[in-house]
């Protein structure tokens, strides 16, 4: 049901805080992938994972994407109220291969299509760039295909109007050569019900190792329409702090779809569970993903965590707080909300 024109207005992405019908996320089984240079197990990463769906399953269901070969795995580790859903897949980050999942006040819900390249390229995607498709098959919605090479990581959205992205990631000439900002603009105000995209630099100079390029839920993550969660270091004479910088005076000067100066919430990064010899290692706070009634962050057994948790809590009264080890995870440069998709509840709530 791909769809590569979108012949009505009124298609908005609703923010991540609406009532969920579902998370999806995709089961890792590929163990050269994983194993590669990552130093960790792939068995290491299928917990994490598997920790990871079973907090969120406490919530809400999950829908777990699971490659034909690797359903014994899954069903070792997942509890049995996660639906295993068995298609075959190259990876396991459903936030940027999945589909964007957008509504229509008269057509009801949809879901967007990215041309999902891999992060410009970087690893085996001739299944993953079809997922977002099968998966929208899989729930008899309607696919819009998009010719923007983009992922979910990529872009945050409030509900309200406002999308925060980063020129390192869709201006990357890996994702989209010879395309403006203007073309992506319209792509996302058509699309996601966009009125005003808010341009960071994300890193452009790749001082993290970030195969993402630069990821926007590495950056930062609303906490409701004009507050947003930054990630910090406490470690100023780094060359991330930096990139921190740049990011946050970005934000700083910026204003939302509603003219808005935003409030912005400092989240200092679990910089004492980088791993040194890592090739890359994801210590973002700001990787949480929003789930109903629970705030899923991630964890990695330091003291650091409990300071995040307790930031986390005053930015989202009412929400309970659940720390989930994911070092193993953090291994391949993602996080939770990395390998989490929302599918939001129809007609949307909140």
């Amino acid at each position: 049901m791909l769809h590569n024109e979108m012949p009505h207005s009124g298609w908005w992405m609703p923010a991540e805080w609406a009532r969920h019908a579902a998370t999806w996320m995709v089961w890792p089984h590929n163990q050269a992938l994983w194993e590669s240079g990552w130093r960790v197990t792939l068995a290491q990463v299928q917990e994490d994972f598997a920790r990871v769906a079973n907090a969120i399953a406490r919530f809400e269901p999950v829908k777990l994407v699971v490659d034909p070969s690797a359903l014994d795995s899954a069903q070792a580790l997942c509890g049995p109220n996660i639906e295993l859903i068995a298609l075959a897949v190259n990876d396991s980050w459903c936030r940027d291969s999945g589909p964007s999942f957008i509504g229509h006040s008269q057509l009801g819900l949809a879901g967007v299509s990215w041309r999902f390249n891999a992060w410009g390229g970087k690893s085996a995607h001739d299944l993953d760039e079809g997922l977002a498709r099968r998966t929208l098959n899989h729930l008899g919605l309607p696919c819009f295909g998009t010719p923007l090479s983009n992922e979910g990581g990529a872009i945050h959205v409030d509900g309200e109007g406002t999308l925060i992205t980063t020129e390192s990631v869709l201006l990357n000439p890996n994702r989209n050569p010879g395309m403006s900002k203007a073309e992506m603009e319209a792509i996302f105000a058509r699309w996601l019900g966009v009125t005003k995209t808010i341009w960071l630099p994300g890193d452009p100079q790749s001082v993290t190792g970030d195969m993402t390029d630069g990821h926007v839920d590495g950056v930062c993550a609303f906490a409701r329409p004009g507050v947003l969660l930054v990630d910090a270091t406490h470690d100023q004479g780094s060359v991330y702090a930096e990139v921190a910088r740049e990011n946050r005076r970005a934000l700083e000067l910026a204003t939302d779809a509603q003219g808005r100066r935003f409030e912005l919430i400092e989240l200092y990064e679990a910089s004492e569970a980088v791993d040194a010899d890592a090739e890359v290692f994801c210590a973002s706070y700001t990787n949480f993903y929003i789930a109903n009634g629970a705030i899923i962050m991630p964890a990695y057994g330091i003291a650091a965590d409990q300071v995040a948790a307790d930031v986390l809590a005053q930015a989202f009264p009412g929400r309970v707080v659940v720390p989930v080890r994911i070092n193993h995870l953090a291994h391949g440069g993602g996080g939770v909300h990395c390998i989490t998709q929302q599918q939001p509840a129809w007609p949307v709530q909140g």
